[in-house]
Order: C-alpha cells, then sequence, then structure tokens
C-alpha cells in the first residue's frame, strides 16, 4: 500500500512538473514552434503546341491483278497440244492451245472452192452482158434476154461476194482453232488435257492470264472516317489531299514492301453491308512479289490538318467506359480537370479533337499524387520537332522530349509513378 502510494505520488510531481514548465514559457511569451506546412507535390509538364499535320490511315486491304483475261475456245474440237508451261509468263499472241482443226481447214478450202468457181462464171456472164448491151441497139435481141444477162452478170458478183466472205468466215475459225494469249501476264494452271473435248463458249476457263505489275491494291475505308475528315476540310481546319497521293505498303509479314503506290481512284458507292467504300492504289510489282488475293495493309494519305494538337499517351486517362480525360496546370499554379475526345494516334501522342488547346500544360508525370484545385510545383519538358511527325509519321517512344534542367532527370526518377495515367 505504501508502494501504490509513492508511485501515485511521484506522477503527479511529474504532471506539476510539466504544468509549471509550461506556464513559465507563456509568461515569458514563447510559443511552442508550429510544424511545417507539407511541401507542394511536383509534377512534369509538356506543353502543347498546335502544328501542321499529314493525316495517314492504315487500312487492311487485298491484291488483285491489273489485267485478268480467261482462255476460252470459241470452235468445238479435241483438243491436241498445249504449248505451254503452267504457271510462266506468256506473251501476247503467243499460242497457247491446238485445237485439232481438220474440219475448220476442210470447210476453208471448200469455200475457196466455192469463190473461185464464182469468180470464173463471172467473166462469162460480164461477156454475155456486154454482147447483150451491143445487140439491143440494134433490136437483135428482145429486151427480155437483155434483161436477164444483166442480172445474170450482177448475180455472178455477188456470188463472188458470198464467196469472199464464206472464205473469210472460215479463216476466222480455223485461227479459233489455234487458241492464242489475249494479255502478257503469268498464266496459271490448265484445266483440260490434251483430247479433252472443248466447245465454244463454254463456262470453264481453259486458263487464266493474270497481268501483275503493276497491281492493284483494294483497300476499305469506314464512310464515318470520310466524312468526319470532309468535314474538317469543308470548315478550313485541314486541306485536302492532292491526287496521285503515294500509298505505302505493309505486307502480312510486317515488312514495308520497297516500292511505292499511288492512290488511283475512290469509288462512288458505299457498300450498305459494312458502311465502308473502296480505295484502289496502283502499285509497282516488277519482281512479283505481290501476289493476287495477298492481305496487305495500306497507309494512305488523307489530308493535311492545319492545326493540330497532339498531347502524350501518358497524359491522357480513360475511365471504364472509354471516356478520355486530362490534368492541366493553370496559369496560377493550380490543377484543372478536362474531360478530352481524341481520334487517333499519332506515333506515341494521341491527336485531340475537343478539350484541349495550344498552350495547355499537361500533366504527364506525377499524376498519382496531385488532384484537381490542388497547388502544385511545375517541371516542365520541351516538346523539340520530331523530323517526320508533320508528315503524319510515327516516332520511336520519348523521341523529341528533353529535361530542361539537369535536375530534372532526378524529379522525372521520382516521378516515375504517374505513368499510371496512360490509357
Amino acid at each position: 500500500m505504501q508502494h501504490l502510494d509513492h508511485s501515485w505520488i511521484s506522477r503527479a510531481v511529474a504532471l506539476l512538473s510539466a504544468l509549471s514548465a509550461m506556464a513559465l514559457s507563456a509568461c515569458s511569451g514563447h510559443a511552442p514552434a508550429a510544424q511545417g506546412a507539407p511541401p507542394q507535390p511536383q509534377v512534369t509538364v509538356v506543353t502543347l503546341k498546335a502544328q501542321s499535320l499529314g493525316l495517314t490511315r492504315e487500312l487492311p486491304g487485298r491484291t488483285n491483278p491489273y489485267l485478268v483475261a480467261e482462255v476460252r475456245p470459241q470452235v468445238n474440237g479435241i483438243l491436241k497440244k498445249r504449248l505451254f508451261e503452267e504457271g510462266s509468263v506468256v506473251k501476247a499472241g503467243q499460242t497457247l492451245y491446238e485445237i485439232d482443226d481438220a474440219i475448220y481447214r476442210a470447210q476453208l478450202e471448200s469455200a475457196q472452192a466455192t469463190l473461185a468457181k464464182a469468180e470464173a462464171s463471172v467473166a462469162a456472164a460480164d461477156l454475155a452482158a456486154e454482147r447483150a448491151r451491143e445487140l439491143i441497139k440494134i433490136d437483135a435481141v428482145s429486151r427480155q434476154e437483155y434483161d436477164n444477162a444483166i442480172s445474170a452478170a450482177g448475180q455472178a458478183r455477188a456470188d463472188v461476194a458470198a464467196g469472199k466472205a464464206a472464205v473469210a468466215n472460215a479463216s476466222v475459225n480455223l485461227s479459233y482453232a489455234h487458241l492464242t494469249a489475249p494479255i502478257t501476264g503469268r498464266i496459271g494452271k490448265s484445266a483440260v488435257t490434251v483430247g479433252a473435248l472443248v466447245t465454244a463458249n463454254q463456262s470453264t476457263a481453259l486458263a487464266t492470264i493474270q497481268q501483275l505489275d503493276p497491281i492493284y491494291v483494294d483497300v476499305n475505308q469506314p464512310s464515318s472516317e470520310w466524312l468526319r475528315l470532309k468535314q474538317e476540310i469543308d470548315s478550313g481546319r485541314a486541306r485536302s489531299g492532292v491526287a496521285d497521293s503515294p500509298v505505302t505498303i505493309v505486307l502480312a509479314d510486317g515488312r514495308t514492301y520497297g516500292l511505292p503506290g499511288k492512290l488511283q481512284f475512290t469509288d462512288v458507292t458505299v457498300d450498305p453491308t459494312t458502311g465502308e467504300f473502296l480505295l484502289r492504289a496502283l502499285v509497282p510489282n516488277p519482281k512479283g512479289e505481290l501476289l493476287p488475293g495477298m492481305y496487305v495493309r495500306a497507309l494512305v494519305d488523307e489530308g493535311v490538318l492545319n492545326s493540330a494538337v497532339l498531347a502524350p499517351q501518358q497524359g491522357i486517362a480513360r475511365d471504364p467506359k472509354g471516356n478520355a480525360s486530362a490534368l492541366v496546370v493553370n496559369s496560377q499554379g493550380v490543377v484543372e480537370a478536362r474531360n478530352v475526345r481524341v481520334s487517333r494516334t499519332v506515333g506515341e501522342d494521341w491527336l485531340v479533337e475537343d478539350g484541349l488547346t495550344a498552350g495547355d500544360r499537361l500533366v504527364i508525370e506525377g499524376v498519382q499524387k496531385i488532384q484537381p484545385g490542388m497547388s502544385v510545383k511545375v517541371v516542365e519538358t520541351i516538346s523539340s520537332p520530331v523530323p517526320g511527325r508533320n508528315a503524319g509519321v510515327s516516332e520511336a517512344p520519348g523521341a523529341g522530349r528533353e529535361a530542361r534542367s539537369p535536375t530534372d532527370a532526378a524529379t522525372v526518377a521520382e516521378n516515375a509513378g504517374g505513368s499510371s495515367h496512360a490509357p
């Protein structure tokens, strides 16, 4: 009991000593030192600028031959010879097949004989008509005989004309027994073999020839994108692309095709099932690297955007619904939230349609430390011109931005967590 009383007395004495010290401090006019205010969070921003931007669109497409010709017989007969190698290049006018032409040769000879007979009768008919013309002057022949002689001469000349037409027809049929290539190109497999019976204008082609240099690349563009671009052009914000705009082809394995093509025409009809319309590019193909039916991607120049605003992707965030937003620092150093609308990526940037303008300071690092309404300390990066950006060419990630001062490197390392704001 005495031990407990002694402990209680010790605590009471300590409390009285503390109170006395506080009272003496108050009497002497010295207040306890206040805790310092928390430092402003530091963020990295980039000042957005307006620039001229060439708009390109990567569209999927298929290759199609420049010319296609299906070889079909125009006469009936038994196939006697095939005079080409499947898969080879054939020249226009080169003989591809020979049909047994015995019957057509006989028809030609018969027509020629008929023509010779008609030509021979013409001479006799003309002499008879001339004799009748002299005799009628002295009334040595009747008018009826004279008319018959003149008519016989005309009939003989008509028989000659008919004979010549028959010869020409027989000659054409005989030539049709030798099937030739209508165009120069690569020929595919033969659908028939020697000994097969072929008929005139049959539905099945004997072979198909395709001209592959140059070659077409057909791509489809959504009509909604075209309408948006047309609206930009009509408003004066964008300029239309020039005729014969260059087209870059990307192959299925990711390689860029070595020779550029050019846009040949834009279709005037929208496919009602897909809402897309056709763009056709003409691409040189001297080595035959592009074959019909290949899947490719085409980078097509659409036009030039006069005052484009590009925002780094790490400065744009999206909510679960897909809505884009960004944080900017105003002239007073206070954070503001913006709802943003973006349309496409250009390299490592978003093309901004609405919500951000030139001169805005977009927060790209340190986002996790701040919220709207907070005052922040700003470290700004410099967005330097990047070759190819004005032409709409994507640049490598991180290109074109550098720290303003040596201490910024430490700031960037400290705020590295801010990249979680990127979409």
